[in-house]
Parts: structure tokens; C-alpha cells; sequence
């Protein structure tokens, strides 16, 4: 795992890349609800893998009610990903993302099944989630993959494809 600081400073370099409506590192810091909730996560998470689950999940909530974004603290994110936006995205337990990922609003990486283990999605890297998309189940969402806005995708998705529609389905590979 990378030191916080690297962390943060390859979040806050990815935030302006990814969203041209910031026009600094401490404007990303002070009002990006994406880069705030990232970086909450990635404390939680540590406390999470440390076996500190009182404590990574008190952080967890404490960062849902300042930002509208929910992360498990069990749930594993990559680098240089950013929430664009934000509010009501809901990113599950056993949920995967890779590195370099772009989420709109309303995003949800959620269960099909209350069961123990892995249930959530694994999207892969420089995946683009749209607004209020839904990936549900145990399901991949493989590397450079883009999902529409408010697409409900509920079997595993292709690299490098994009899918759109409820149920979701591939228009291009």
C-alpha cells in the first residue's frame, strides 16, 4: 500500500485531469466531495485491514454524512480514481475498483444476495461510471470499460466495451 501522501497527491492530480470545473489542488481539498470521501476511505481502509472495524467504520460514516458518498471501509479502491460530483454514490463491502476510474453522481456498486463473501462488483482500471449507473452482483467490469448513464448492468461487461441501457447491454467493443 502507498503512503497517504502519495496517495493524496496522485488524487489530488488525477481530480483536475478528470473534472475541469477545479481550478486548484486546495479547491479539490476543501469543496470536492469525490476527493474528500477518497481520502476519508483511504484511512478508513487501513483501519479496516488492520482489524479496526469500530474505528474504520465510525470514519466511514462521519465522511457519508459530510460528503453524501458512502464507501465501505472494507471495500478496496484503487489510485488516481475520483468521484466526480458525488452524492449518492454507494460502493459496497467486497466491491473492487481498479486504478484511474471516473464515477459520476448516483453511482452504486452494490449485492444481489445477502451472503457472506464476495458479492460486490470488480471494475477494472480507467473504467468511467456514468451518472446514477448501477452495477449489482459479483460481477467484472473489465479494463477501459465505459457504463452509460443509468445503466443497471447485471453480467459481467468486456474491456474496453461500452454498455448502456436497463438491463445494460453492449453497444460497442
Amino acid at each position: 500500500m502507498i503512503s497517504y501522501e502519495q496517495y493524496k497527491e496522485e488524487l489530488l492530480v488525477s481530480a483536475l485531469e478528470k473534472d475541469p470545473a477545479l481550478r486548484s489542488k486546495e479547491e479539490a481539498v476543501l469543496y470536492s466531495p469525490g476527493v474528500k470521501a477518497l481520502l476519508s476511505h483511504y484511512r478508513a481502509h487501513e483501519l479496516w485491514e488492520k482489524g479496526k472495524f469500530y474505528e474504520a467504520n465510525e470514519m466511514a460514516f462521519k465522511s457519508r454524512m459530510e460528503t453524501g458518498i458512502e464507501i465501505h471501509p472494507g471495500a478496496s479502491i484503487g489510485r488516481r480514481c475520483y468521484i466526480d460530483h458525488g452524492v449518492g454514490v454507494v460502493i459496497g463491502e467486497t466491491a473492487e475498483v481498479g486504478d484511474d476510474c471516473l464515477m459520476y453522481h448516483g453511482v452504486t456498486l452494490g449485492a444481489v444476495a445477502n451472503k457472506k463473501g464476495k458479492r460486490h462488483p470488480s471494475v477494472g482500471n480507467n473504467v468511467m461510471l456514468g451518472a446514477g449507473a448501477v452495477i449489482l452482483g459479483d460481477i467484472k467490469v473489465g479494463d477501459n470499460a465505459k457504463i452509460g448513464a443509468n445503466a443497471v448492468v447485471l453480467e459481467d461487461i468486456p474491456e474496453n466495451s461500452t454498455a448502456v441501457g436497463a438491463p445494460a447491454r453492449i453497444i460497442k467493443r
